[in-house]
């Protein structure tokens, strides 16, 4: 891992993950508030058909932004209206951890640093990023709470 800014940044290589999504295309000011709205809708879903999930996610294909906002899965479903199949991208990534209670403003320092890092050690960003959001600690101490950033990077 390298440090970058006060967060370590490494080159991971990811395995294609199964996700339940639902997928909108939107703006960042309206993503503020409809991300937890999506995601109650993939929750409704899953709890409804018995499946076992795992974190929360989101992905973000450029700039738009294209989202695709759910929970991970170990099994594959059937799709059933806006909740569709979908998986977080096998590659190399670079990729930091957040830790601490979630804010925008620590989220976006994170992928800051990745991108500040990838220009540093040469690394061509894709433009593909996610979240996976950890599991609350049972002890309730948000410290420990962690969120996964990933950035795909450029095969070349």
């Amino acid at each position: 891992m390298v440090r970058s800014s006060d967060l370590s940044v490494a080159l991971v290589t990811t395995p294609a993950i199964p996700t339940a999504v639902v997928a909108e295309t939107t703006t960042w000011d309206a993503f503020q508030s409809r991300w937890k709205e999506l995601l109650d809708e993939v929750w409704v879903f899953v709890r409804r058909s018995g499946l076992k999930a795992g974190r929360n996610v989101m992905l973000y294909k450029g700039d738009r932004p294209d989202v695709e906002v759910g929970v991970e899965l170990q099994a594959p479903f059937a799709p059933a209206g806006r909740v569709v199949a979908s998986s977080l991208p096998a590659g190399l990534t670079a990729m930091t951890i957040q830790r601490g209670p979630p804010s925008r403003a620590g989220l976006d320092e994170a992928h800051q640093a990745i991108r500040a890092w990838c220009v540093t050690s040469g690394h061509q960003l894709e433009g593909t990023r996610w979240e996976i959001y950890g599991h609350w600690p049972e002890d309730g101490d948000a410290s420990e709470y962690e969120v996964e950033i990933h950035w795909l990077l450029r095969g070349d």
